[in-house]
């Protein structure tokens, strides 16, 4: 079977790759800018064999699908940052209870309403802190149709691996402007499915007793084994505990799991960076801009060059520490008020080298801004 081509939304793009990662159960409720994604799923899926259903609420979107998740399906919701908010309780329960689920947020301009129908990326913070307590998370994004596709399959196959809800970080200018997509045969892109137990019937079933490699196997729930979900700190069994050294476990594994594998989780894409004096930190839709702006300026002889992230937590602070350390002027292009630039400070070596190139009135950063911008900060002609 050869590659599709098509032209799409980048809500579809998304669509496309969560039906090639083999997703069978959505929930959501619709909101500006993602509503394409229920839109276009409420036909699609059951088209496969999968299951739609329109909730009541975005409450109740992330409740459903961690339900489904129990017993055995892939799911996923799709939101923006006001139903984002009101999932951040949820979230929590899916990072205690180790359930794998994908949650896109398409971002718009906040906080409350905010701006609907414009471009943010000011919910970046919120993926990772929104739910209270320490833990970690999965956030990926991208800036370009194909990289959605792709990073919809991955956050489909990181949640499987690491038993954690996944979140996709787009946002309005990606979700909305088309482009092309090659949707590739079925196989090309590897994908993980569930870890099953080897445990019979009848045998005692630990669910959440990691194996040597760190995965938890999972069995069904409603199937052969009876076994307790729930929020609370919990002991191997899932039943809850306040002993110490269970809690002291429990929150150590929930977080080790995804930090210790940072490197193993990131995803980056690097471009000209190997003589770049000044490097560009972007992701999302702005790394568009900032990439046209490297082009152009190698163009004329400058030596820069972009790192466009796509994993956004759990951060990678090895690969920005290792690419932006030896630069003169590091530029972070962002449409919020520097909350990926805050994090880059933190991790190299010479943080007043690092500067914030924005805008957070819903308009689409444009080349035009960052060169701007750089002519400032360098003092060079752009």
């Amino acid at each position: 079977m050869e590659s599709k081509i098509k032209f799409v939304q980048g809500n579809e793009a998304c669509v496309e790759g969560a039906l090639y990662a083999g997703l069978e159960f959505f929930a959501g409720y619709p909101i500006t800018p993602s509503t394409e994604i229920a839109e276009h799923l409420s036909s699609r899926l059951p088209q496969k064999g999968g299951r739609f259903i329109q909730m009541e609420d975005e409450i109740a979107s992330l409740c459903a699908i961690i339900g489904a998740s129990l017993t055995g399906h892939k799911v996923m919701t799709a939101t923006s940052g006001p139903g984002f908010s009101l999932m951040q309780e949820a979230l929590g329960y899916a990072v205690m209870a180790e359930i794998p689920c994908v949650i896109v947020n398409v971002q718009r301009g906040g906080p409350s309403t905010g701006i609907p129908t414009h471009v943010s990326q000011a919910d970046v913070m919120q993926a990772r802190w929104g739910t209270h307590g320490d833990h970690a998370i999965v956030a990926f994004t991208a800036s370009n149709h194909q990289d959605v596709f792709n990073m919809t399959v991955e956050a489909f196959n990181v949640a499987e691996t690491y038993r954690t809800p996944v979140v996709l970080l787009f946002d309005e200018v990606v979700g909305h402007m088309r482009e092309k997509l090659e949707i590739p045969e079925p196989g090309r892109i590897p994908l993980v499915e569930r870890l099953h137990t080897a445990v019979k019937e009848g045998v005692d079933y630990h669910p959440y007793l990691p194996r040597e490699d760190g995965r938890l196997p999972m069995s069904d729930f409603g199937g052969v084994h009876r076994y307790n979900v729930t929020g609370l700190y919990h002991d191997m069994w899932g039943f809850p505990s306040d002993n110490p050294s269970v809690v002291h476990g429990l929150i150590r594994h929930l977080v080790d799991k995804i930090e210790n594998n940072a490197n193993h989780i990131a995803r980056y894409k690097k471009f000209y960076l190997d003589d770049a004096k000044t490097v560009l930190v972007s992701y999302g839709s702005a790394a568009r801009s900032a990439l046209h702006v490297v082009q152009h300026l190698r163009g004329r002889g400058q030596k820069i060059g972009l790192l466009e992230m796509q994993t956004l937590w759990p951060f990678p602070s090895e690969i920005i520490k290792d690419t932006c350390d030896q630069a003169e002027y590091v530029v972070v292009v962002e449409m919020n008020m520097g909350q990926i630039c805050q994090m880059v400070k933190q991790v190299v070596d010479c943080p007043e080298r690092v500067f914030l190139a924005n805008r957070i009135d819903g308009v689409f950063i444009t080349p035009t801004d960052i060169r701007n911008i750089l002519r400032l900060i360098t003092g060079k002609g752009v």
